[in-house]
């Protein structure tokens, strides 16, 4: 029997988390709400906020504002009268600058897309009670203080995984490049994911990592992928917000997968497939419970069987033959339990030293009571440069 490997409390890792098709995601792997909402809000009188990280142009940030537009749709709301948008909102005062604007507004509802706006969020929090307060990919939404606070996300490394075998199909030089962000936990096991779904069909593959420690800043994006390119990656993939890793990799020659957002259009020449969150799935799911008078839960992680995390459409002129059915095959062990991301054997150490050591049959189990990622490990055949 398969043996589960416990995540790791989120209290010991703080810093590791997060900045960056439809469905209704009904997740049993989080904790019983409480009873944070007990009358309704008539679907005319409903005002929402939400905070941006960055650009709206942006792949993470239009990514938001499409899940909350289709969202609004299906509950019959009017997104460009009923919802306040706060872009480029750094993670500072000026989070705190926001909600309270959008707070003067009216909002019942307010959220935010970036992990260093949650303690903004949760000062806003203790400071209006009748007002819930979202944050995609923190972990306070769980305290047992506040029952305002919510915390939601994906398990974007489904996707990933997924995306991964794509990029092992394609690369000649078996050497895969990687833009990251940050070293956070929903980066690193976002990229992981990737190595090693390309290497469930290329045993010989390695990854570099890159890291801007930015979440968007193209030019920072651009020049790590040359980097990459520079030592003979010829799929680069990225946990970035902009379209600039696709667009380098095009204007080089090699192959890129993308995050966020179809990159298709922006680098027809080089993109293959995009993993992507459907932020739409939590903001529906979020929305219908002001709207029902019901409470919302306090943390959401919806999957790729319900839906909240999906590929983009192949770039059928790019992938190589056979993509689109091990893809296939693998998402249908994914969404039936046969496939595990993070399945031994695997090896690796986390930056304190910690060791991963998964034997043949065991596998490392993500967190079941928070929102927020946990798996911090790199792993055998992932190099980080920098």
């Amino acid at each position: 029997m398969k043996k589960r490997i416990l995540a790791l409390l989120l209290a010991g890792i703080m810093a590791l988390g997060l900045a960056a098709c439809g469905g209704d995601p009904a997740p049993a792997d989080v904790p019983e709400s409480k009873d944070n909402q007990s009358t309704g809000i008539a679907a005319k009188d409903m005002k929402v906020g939400l905070i941006l990280i960055g650009e709206a142009a942006d792949a993470y940030n239009k990514n938001h504002i499409e899940g909350m537009q289709a969202a609004c749709k299906k509950l019959n709301l009017d997104y460009d009268t009923q919802v306040i948008v706060k872009a480029n909102v750094s993670e500072d005062s000026n989070c705190s600058d926001a909600i309270n604007e959008l707070l003067d507004a009216g909002c019942q509802a307010i959220f935010a897309n970036s992990f260093g706006h949650e303690q903004y969020m949760v000062e806003a929090a203790a400071e209006n009670p009748e007002v819930q307060f979202c944050h995609a990919t923190g972990y306070q939404g769980s305290s047992d203080t506040l029952d305002n606070t919510h915390n939601y996300f994906a398990k974007i490394y489904e996707a990933r995984y997924l995306a991964g075998i794509a990029a092992g199909l394609k690369t000649k030089s078996n050497k895969l490049g990687y833009v990251a962000a940050k070293p956070f936990a929903e980066v690193i096991s976002g990229y992981t994911a990737f190595y090693l779904g390309a290497k469930s069909v290329n045993p010989d593959v390695t990854m570099l990592v890159n890291y801007t420690n930015e979440w968007s800043d193209p030019t920072k994006e651009a020049t790590n992928a040359q980097a990459l390119i520079d030592q003979g990656c010829d799929v680069i993939s990225q946990h970035s917000d902009t379209s600039a890793p696709a667009t380098t990799a095009e204007t080089n020659g090699v192959f890129a997968v993308g995050y966020n957002d179809d990159m298709i259009p922006a680098a027809p020449k080089a993109a293959l497939v995009s993993a992507r969150v459907n932020w739409g799935a939590y903001y529906e799911y979020a929305l219908d419970c002001l709207l029902k008078g019901e409470a919302i839960d306090q943390d959401w992680c919806g999957s790729y069987a319900d839906n909240a995390c999906f590929l983009s459409d192949l770039n059928k002129d790019l992938v190589a033959e056979g993509t689109a059915e091990a893809i296939e095959k693998a998402a249908d062990g994914i969404v039936d339990g046969s496939v595990q991301v993070f399945a031994g054997p695997l090896y690796g150490k986390d930056a304190d030293g910690k060791e991963l050591n998964l034997a043949e049959g065991e596998f490392y189990i993500e967190n079941e009571k928070s929102s927020a990622p946990s798996f911090a490990y790199i792993v055998d055949g992932i190099t980080v440069l920098s």
